[in-house]
């Protein structure tokens, strides 16, 4: 197979995957983020809510390096209530977890990891 082909196929590969991505995409009216361990470094966490009809919203999550994964949770909760304003919802529970909740009246949405380049802190997201 010649390198154009691979091209067109790796280029139809790659529509069917953000096909699927689309397909399986289950909004909700509350998502729970459950963080686990400390940062090893300082970095970045971006995550990405996007509204039923709605433009996606980018939340970047700046973390220091040594926060643990308490404080990363109330780190999370902090940008999403300042970046975000009334538009959601966000507190810790448990500690180690984030619920992000719609706004009374406002659309189900996803929520989705963009990036995380801290280190020794992991994701996990569950609708509620």
């Amino acid at each position: 197979m010649d390198q154009r082909n691979r091209k067109w196929v790796a280029a139809v590969a790659l529509g069917a995957l953000l096909a699927m991505a689309g397909a399986v995409a289950s909004p909700s009216n509350k998502w729970r983020i459950q963080v686990s361990g400390g940062a090893e470094s300082a970095g970045a966490i971006v995550l990405e809510i996007v509204p039923v009809d709605g433009p996606p919203e980018s939340v970047t999550v700046e973390v220091a390096d040594g926060t643990g994964e308490n404080q990363v949770a109330k780190t999370i909760r902090d940008a999403i209530r300042g970046q975000l304003g009334q538009r959601y919802k966000a507190e810790v529970d448990d500690g180690e977890d984030v619920l992000v909740k719609q706004a009374r009246g406002g659309p189900k949405f996803d929520l989705t990891l963009t990036s995380n380049t801290v280190q020794g802190v992991r994701l996990s997201f569950d609708k509620e």
